[in-house]
């Protein structure tokens, strides 16, 4: 089968090369139905290098390994798809926990990973909800990671500037934690930026960070994962959350009934096992 997109061909084999190069350098399994995306998204590199097709710039990628390059076939792959306050029962859910926290926490130290943060509406909303909920928390030790595999992603995130559409069908309250800027666009304000550190990770390598984390939120990530890849990032992160610590992951994911170290609390909430902390949160306190 040959697949004919802007006259460059993918064949069977090619796509298979693809897809094997993808799953072992990020973990992402690509389905049948991946071939037109993989020719709209690889076309490009192909391209601006004068490579005459697919087999070409993968005998490149295999031949000569330039992480420049084998980050851009990534970046090229990957799907990047959010906004402010998506799934807001997990916000909701958040600043009950961390308004009970802030009762029993004298460190004053609140650490929260946003995992496959792609271009930074996750973890800003943490940040702001979380600031306009507690402003005691600007005194507090309280830091944001916010991590992805498309460095692309990333740099669009930490400049913390959004089109004015990107809020649009926000409540008036949340709008209003935004400020504008010229051009149609809005900024993070500083006092929630400056507490969120955007990293480049692959979830598949080893993690420089050991934790603990209050909260992570790793989600619509591992949907694009086999099974045993699955349970494995799940797994680890059970293992770097605090015992009282919640994961927040996607609608259409679930975790392994057998991952070590979680339960299911709620809607797409685990808890970290062994937590003492009551595993329901009500909403008092949401932005």
């Amino acid at each position: 089968m040959m697949l004919d997109v802007n006259d460059i061909p993918l064949s069977d084999s090619e796509f298979e090369r693809v897809r094997r190069r993808l799953y072992e350098q990020a973990g992402i399994s690509l389905s049948e139905s991946k071939r037109t995306l993989v020719v709209a998204r690889l076309s490009r590199m192909v391209r601006t290098r004068n490579l005459g097709s697919f087999g070409a710039l993968l005998d490149r990628l295999e031949g000569q390994s330039d992480p420049v390059e084998e980050q851009e076939f990534v970046n090229a792959l990957t799907t990047n798809l959010t906004r402010f306050w998506r799934e807001e029962h997990h916000f909701t859910h958040l600043v009950s926990y961390v308004g009970e926290l802030m009762k029993m926490r004298p460190d004053k130290r609140l650490r929260i990973w946003s995992a496959g943060c792609s271009t930074g509406q996750e973890p800003y909303t943490i940040a702001l909800c979380l600031l306009a909920a507690y402003p005691d928390l600007r005194r507090w030790d309280f830091k944001i990671l916010a991590t992805d595999i498309d460095t692309a992603v990333l740099a669009k995130a930490a400049a913390a500037t959004y089109p004015v559409s990107e809020t649009a069908g926000l409540s008036a309250e949340r709008r209003a934690l935004f400020e504008d800027v010229e051009g149609g666009r809005v900024r993070v304000p500083a006092a929630a930026a400056r507490l969120i550190s955007f990293k480049p990770l692959n979830l598949m390598a080893p993690w420089p960070m050991s934790g603990p984390f209050d909260a992570i939120f790793c989600r619509n990530v591992t949907i694009y994962f086999d099974r045993g890849t699955q349970h494995d990032v799940f797994s680890r992160l059970a293992a770097i959350l605090r015992p009282s610590g919640f994961l927040y992951i996607g609608h259409s994911e679930h975790v392994d009934a057998g991952t070590t170290g979680l339960k299911l609390v709620g809607k797409t909430v685990y808890q970290a096992r062994g937590s003492k902390m009551p595993a329901s949160a009500n909403e008092r306190g949401a932005a």
